[in-house]
């Protein structure tokens, strides 16, 4: 039976519930990487760099989560160096419950946030953890590319550093 998608704009009330299809997801997924979090989930959902959020509703009921975000400065300075003369911004906080998976939730989630970066003029970017190969394959599937890595603060001794991509505008589309 199909599933109708809806990405609309995150609201207050939404949190909870997201606050738990996140947990329901972690154990699957890795993401976030660390669980129980050392701060309120609630605080990783909703950041003081996110610009605008979104949810995707499958049947009426929340489903997944996206974000778009000004980079922290640690990430800022790496993306400069590495595309100097670009002005990024962060496709963040990507999710979807566990039973959404392979329904085209994060697929719908991922280009409403690069379509509003896109729509402001500016570059999309985001950091991924290698070991989380499923995020990693759906972005390469969608057409990022890594161009660098990087060991931030909050990434735990033995990880691997995280990748650092770009989305570059698609053949042909370039201004």
């Amino acid at each position: 039976m199909p599933h109708h998608v809806t990405v609309r704009p995150r609201r207050p009330d939404d949190v909870d519930g997201l606050v738990a299809l996140l947990a329901g997801q972690q154990a699957q997924s890795r993401y976030p990487l660390r669980w129980p979090l050392p701060f309120p989930v609630e605080d990783f959902l909703v950041r003081e760099t996110e610009e605008r959020a979104w949810v995707a509703e499958v049947d009426g009921a929340v489903a997944g989560h996206v974000a778009v975000a000004r980079l922290d400065r640690e990430l800022a300075v790496e993306f400069a160096r590495l595309r100097p003369g670009e002005e990024p911004a962060a496709v963040t906080v990507l999710f979807t419950g566990a039973g959404h998976r392979g329904r085209g939730v994060g697929g719908a989630l991922h280009d409403t946030a690069v379509a509003a970066i896109r729509g402001s003029g500016r570059l999309p970017v985001l950091d991924v953890l290698p070991g989380h190969s499923t995020a990693v394959e759906m972005y390469r599937h969608r057409g990022w590319t890594e161009i660098g890595r990087a060991r931030p603060g909050w990434l735990p001794a033995g990880q691997p550093d995280v990748l650092l991509m770009v989305l570059p505008e698609p053949v042909g589309r370039a201004t």
